[in-house]
């Protein structure tokens, strides 16, 4: 490495510490101290009232706290402000056994219109916050950014399984330099796209314009959800894994690779921990690690393909050595992508009917058709291009283009049915008409 290369970097990491050591300006709008109930809470009888207490004086507007069952019917009657306003409550009247989601609102001090939501139960659990009433659930946004963050993990996981699995130790200076921004742009995307995304589901939730959402209370989303937990997670592990990926380029440290592949496919897992696999009817630890394991494939695979492409374009020689050595490794990693997915939707799915009665199941069948062409497409590059790599020519890079193409669209598929719900378990048939059957 030469004298001026070494002290550009080293520049580049001087200015990227100042810029993290910097303090941001602190927010001065109020914020909730507690809580009654509490966030969550189940309690064993209704209560007389909702009270919500602030770190600093606020007003109350006419309809400062809401609070309504599962249904939309409205319990709240009334505001007043206690403890020279730092609290605000509402007269409930008698909850029956449910679930019931409040909603407040209070101007701060500093002016704006602070807002929040949150969960309690009276003999039940509560929901989680993302599910309070209100709340309209995926949309289309929330499933292009879903599908987004799953690029953004290929391009990272794919391209550094890639890099350390198939690649040589030394790669040419333009190679190595595409290999870093394919990289770069899949770590950056994941903690980018992956704050979009929970901002979007926390807009959901409080069901607030964006003006009033800059202010809104997301400490219950963050703090009492499996999705928020795993978003400060993820957020905090891929901002390691940035960090490792800039001190590998910086020091050209192979160990740095292998400690943020390691790193980034450990805090992929966030995804597993609070989707279907963690919450729905039949989960267990067996589910997730089979989510995990079927994300993981399918990342590795499909960024693989994109960082291929990118070997064949950049130096023809190598990319015929690296075709070859992905071509062992693609079948394993769609074994594995198959057999774990073919194992969650068993789980998901109480019967084969609910393939073509339910959305889940028609998304799912789209899904499975896309893998099938990838498999065939796979079989194509394994038996017809592999025998003539040297004479095929630009013709192979078109067609792992198309491949590529097809796993984007794997992704695609996968982000909706991430954010869709499977259908629910089918009762069992009454006892005695089983007995009448026999």
């Amino acid at each position: 490495m030469t004298l001026a290369r070494w002290r550009r970097r080293v520049a580049l990491l001087t200015a990227a510490v100042v810029a993290l050591t910097v303090p941001a300006a602190a927010f001065a709008h109020a914020s909730v101290t507690s809580t009654f109930p509490k966030y969550r809470q189940e309690l064993r009888r209704g209560p007389a009232s909702v009270r919500i207490s602030f770190d600093q004086k606020v007003d109350a507007l006419p309809n400062a706290i809401r609070v309504y069952d599962a249904h939309g019917r409205l319990y709240s009657r009334g505001v007043r402000e206690l403890a020279h306003g730092y609290t605000v409550a509402t007269t409930l009247s008698a909850l029956p056994k449910g679930a019931y989601t409040v909603r407040w609102q209070v101007v701060s001090g500093d002016g704006h219109v602070v807002s929040g939501v949150y969960t309690f139960g009276v003999r039940v659990r509560a929901p989680e916050p993302l599910q309070a009433y209100g709340a309209g659930g995926p949309t289309t946004s929330e499933h292009i950014v879903r599908w987004l963050y799953f690029v953004a993990l290929a391009l990272l996981l794919g391209g550094l399984g890639f890099r350390l699995l198939i690649l040589p130790r030394q790669l040419p200076p333009a190679l190595e330099r595409r290999f870093f921004w394919i990289t770069g742009i899949g770590v950056v995307g994941a903690l980018e796209v992956g704050i979009a995304a929970f901002l979007l589901r926390a807009e959901d939730a409080l069901q607030l314009p964006l003006g009033r959402f800059i202010y809104g209370d997301l400490s219950p989303i963050a703090g009492g959800t499996r999705f928020g937990t795993a978003f400060i997670a993820m957020t905090l592990g891929f901002a390691f894994v940035a960090a490792l990926l800039f001190l590998a380029w910086l020091t050209e440290l192979r160990w740095l690779l292998w400690a943020a592949f390691a790193t980034g496919l450990g805090f992929a897992s966030g995804l597993s921990l609070s989707g279907h696999s963690a919450v729905d009817q039949g989960a267990s630890k067996w589910s997730e690690l089979a989510d995990w394991v079927h994300l993981s494939s399918a990342s590795l695979w499909a960024g693989g393909v994109i960082m291929l492409v990118t070997v064949f374009v950049t130096e023809r020689a190598l990319g015929r050595e690296s075709f070859v050595r992905f071509s062992r490794l693609a079948p394993l990693l769609m074994a594995i992508l198959l057999g774990a997915g073919i194992y969650l939707s068993v789980l998901r799915l109480p019967g084969v009917d609910d393939l073509w009665q339910t959305g889940y199941g028609r998304v799912l069948m789209v899904k499975l058709g896309l893998v099938a062409l990838a498999l065939a497409w796979g079989a194509a590059h394994h038996f017809l291009v592999r025998p003539r790599l040297r004479t095929a020519g630009r013709g192979v890079a078109r067609s792992l283009l198309g491949e590529s193409a097809v796993a984007m669209s794997i992704l695609l598929v996968a982000a909706v049915l991430v954010d869709s719900k499977p259908p629910a378990p089918r009762p069992a048939p009454p006892a005695q008409a089983v007995h009448a059957r026999r």
